[in-house]
């Protein structure tokens, strides 16, 4: 799966659980919560103060 800034995190979950750790290392501590399934890559870091371009790099390593 190739990971971009416009991935919904709840797809990648559901496409590649082992990612969960970096989200959860990069602070995103709300993976469960329902409306993070459906917001994007970029939209998350924004609201976390993330770097989207270094997460998004991590997460396809």
């Amino acid at each position: 799966m190739q990971i971009e800034k416009t991935t919904k995190i709840g797809d990648l979950l559901d496409n590649a659980p082992e990612k969960a750790d970096i989200l959860l290392e990069a602070g995103m501590h709300c993976l469960g919560c329902p409306a993070a399934r459906e917001e994007t890559l970029e939209e998350a870091c924004d609201v976390h103060g993330i770097n989207v371009d270094d997460l998004v790099e991590k997460l396809n390593n």
